[in-house]
Parts: structure tokens; C-alpha cells; sequence
């Protein structure tokens, strides 16, 4: 119930304030989630990512609700790069993609937007999805879901280029979107930067050369 004795700029001021601690906390919780995933794989406890934060076991869970909601906000944040609210459609280089009318150079942007995304997702998806392995049906759910959530990211790509009619003859945006669904997942990258060594701008270079080859008239 709201105090009528305060006044409502002090009001709106200390609700902002809880805002923003919440906001801070939340963020301590999923850098501490991120940690100790990538040290110990998923199996760590959420006893133990809430002594790493700094807070109680209790808060986390009110925060997240299960760890597997909480490993997909991490999934989340770390694939748009913050904690804001703004659609990855949304954001400066996905709108610079959208106006891009050159079927060569969009693809080569979207490389650049792969690799970014592989860099900042690549170790926890890693972590995740070898947790899904191990029979967690909560985490199963959740990769499924970042799964299904990149089909649509790359039949979106692939209907771009077919509106452009830039495809291959004989290639429809369906195909498209599975050559880039399957070029853009997070073992190629993993295999060749972690594997093999490669750095991230040969990664970049080989994604943007196969999306092309793939996908575009010689």
C-alpha cells in the first residue's frame, strides 16, 4: 500500500532506486551464474551461484524462479550484448542489415553480427547444451527454445535475400535458412576458434565466403 504521508516524487525516486538494485543484483547473480558454469559446468548449485553474488539462495530464485530460467536470462543478455530491453531487431546493426540492398555485403554484415553473437554466447552455449545432454529436461526446454529462436533469426535472413531474388537458381528461402541455420550454430565456431585455434576474424572471413558460396549465384 502506498504511504499518502510521503510524497509522490519521494515515491516514484525510492521506487526507481529498488529498480535499480534489483537491476544490480540481478546483474552480480547471472556474472556469478556465467562463472561458475564455465568453471564447473552446469551441475553447479544455485546454493553456490548465490554465495558468489553475494546474496541468498532465496533471492536468486526470486529473481529467476529455476536455474534453468536463469541460465537462459544469462544466454539472453550475453547474446544481446546488455541487459536492456530493446528487441535484437532493434538494435543499430540489425537495422543497418535490414537497409542493406547488396545481398554480398548483407551477408558479409551478417558474419560480422554471427561472429560478435558466437563470441559473447559461444562457452555458455557450450555449457548449456552439454547440460541438456545429461537429461535436465528444464534445460533441454530452454536450449530447444534458443534453438527454435534461431531458426526464425535465420529464415528472416534468408527471406531477405529471396525478396532481393539473390538466392541460387533452384535455392527457396526454406533451403536458405537452413544452410544458414546450420553455418551460424555454435559448433562450427567452437570447433574452429577453440579446436583448431582459428581467431575470430578468420571465423568471420570463413563464415562470411560460405554463406555466400552457399547461398549465392557463383
Amino acid at each position: 500500500m502506498i504511504n499518502p504521508m510521503i510524497p509522490r516524487g519521494q515515491r516514484r525516486y525510492e521506487s526507481s532506486l529498488r529498480r535499480d538494485q534489483a537491476r544490480e543484483t540481478q546483474r552480480r547473480v547471472l556474472l556469478a551464474a556465467e562463472e561458475l558454469f564455465l568453471e564447473q559446468g552446469y551441475g553447479t548449485s544455485i546454493a553456490a551461484i548465490a554465495g558468489r553474488a553475494g546474496v541468498s539462495a532465496q533471492t536468486v530464485y526470486n529473481a529467476f524462479g529455476t536455474k534453468a530460467a536463469l541460465a537462459k536470462r544469462l544466454y539472453d543478455v550475453r547474446l544481446a550484448g546488455d541487459d536492456e530491453p530493446v528487441p535484437m531487431a532493434e538494435r543499430p546493426e540489425f537495422q543497418e542489415l535490414a537497409r542493406e540492398t547488396n545481398p554480398r555485403r548483407a551477408l558479409r554484415a551478417y558474419a560480422r553480427i554471427g561472429r560478435q553473437i558466437a563470441e559473447r554466447v559461444g562457452a555458455i552455449s557450450a555449457v548449456l547444451i552439454a547440460g541438456a545432454a545429461s537429461g535436465d529436461p528444464d534445460l533441454a526446454s530452454v536450449v530447444a527454445t534458443t534453438e527454435t529462436e534461431r531458426t526464425v533469426g535465420t529464415g528472416h535472413m534468408a527471406r531477405k535475400l529471396a525478396e532481393l531474388h539473390a538466392l541460387k537458381p533452384g535455392l527457396d528461402a526454406e533451403r536458405a535458412g537452413d544452410l544458414l541455420w546450420m553455418l551460424t550454430a555454435p559448433e562450427p565456431f567452437r570447433r574452429l576458434t577453440v579446436d583448431r585455434g582459428w581467431s575470430l576474424d578468420d571465423y568471420e572471413q570463413w563464415l562470411a565466403d560460405a554463406m555466400c558460396a552457399s547461398l549465392l549465384p557463383g
